[in-house]
């Protein structure tokens, strides 16, 4: 449930933010006309995210064993190098985002709806397939209770509101600190994922070390069972390949993350 709630509150708040802008654009340009084409593109974008969910579970469940081994850690490994990409990304351009945004909004007006269905539609749906992509990768990695579920709802509703809210600037939150903060946690859940990652190659036969257990809690407490896999993604059982590829994906990924930028400095 933790883990869905975090990933959906700031993956949607991202969204969010970027809607919000668009709409803010068409409202402050006096081009109010415009915003049912802008949320077409918005809803389209929103609908081949779900599609593109249903898709991947549909996919899974139709599978062979091995095959869905495979596919589940193929789509696990994907999600955790999109998903550290962007982290990364967003750090980087957070703070010319709006302007980026108004660019593309700047080009596409002129050229008509289509192209404005289009660049609302791509706005929206890079952070739609990449939610949904690491959703199901990191469903896969925690209990199959409704709990997971609960958290998606939540964290979906959290964010629109907090989106609104900010919008409507009724309320205030440093988002600098919010995405580095929100960031780490999204790096500590990939690191889970990619544990899992692992896990399926290895029950396939792609990796070696299936049968080497850095421990195995047989009859471990279902609590700890969900708060672990909820929280960082480490079962109660994982082998030591698992735990090695975790340990330095976190260890290389967080460092380079929580680096200082460089300053250029000009000795002219």
């Amino acid at each position: 449930m933790y883990s869905t709630f975090l990933i959906a509150l700031r993956e949607g708040l991202e969204a969010a933010l970027i809607i919000g802008i668009l709409v803010a654009y068409l409202v402050r340009s006096n081009q109010k006309k415009a915003l049912p084409t802008l949320w077409t593109g918005v809803s389209i974008a929103i609908v081949a995210s779900l599609a593109f969910g249903a898709f991947l579970s549909f996919t899974s469940a139709n599978l062979s064993e091995a095959g869905e081994q495979m596919f589940a850690g193929t789509t696990s490994l994907v999600a955790v190098v999109l998903v550290t990409y962007m982290v990364f990304w967003m750090k980087r351009i957070a703070r010319g985002l709006k302007s980026d945004l108004h660019n593309k909004m700047d080009y596409a007006m002129p050229l008509g709806k289509i192209a404005l269905i289009s660049a609302s539609f791509f706005a929206v749906a890079r952070e739609g397939l990449e939610t949904a992509l690491f959703i199901f990768s990191n469903f896969k990695t925690i209990s199959t209770d409704s709990s997971p579920v609960i958290g998606l709802v939540l964290g979906l509703a959290a964010a629109v509101g907090l989106g609104i809210a900010i919008y409507k600037q009724s309320v205030k939150i440093n988002l600098g600190k919010f995405f580095t903060i929100t960031g780490i946690a999204l790096i500590v859940i990939a690191g889970g994922v990619l544990s899992y990652a692992v896990h399926e190659f290895q029950e396939f036969g792609a990796l070696p070390g299936e049968d080497s257990y850095v421990w195995n809690w047989v009859n471990a407490d279902p609590t700890i069972t969900t708060l672990l896999s909820g929280t960082i993604g480490i079962s109660t059982k994982i082998s030591w390949l698992q735990l090695i590829v975790w340990a330095i994906y976190l260890s290389v990924t967080l460092r380079a993350y929580l680096a200082p930028k460089k300053v250029l400095v000009s000795n002219a």
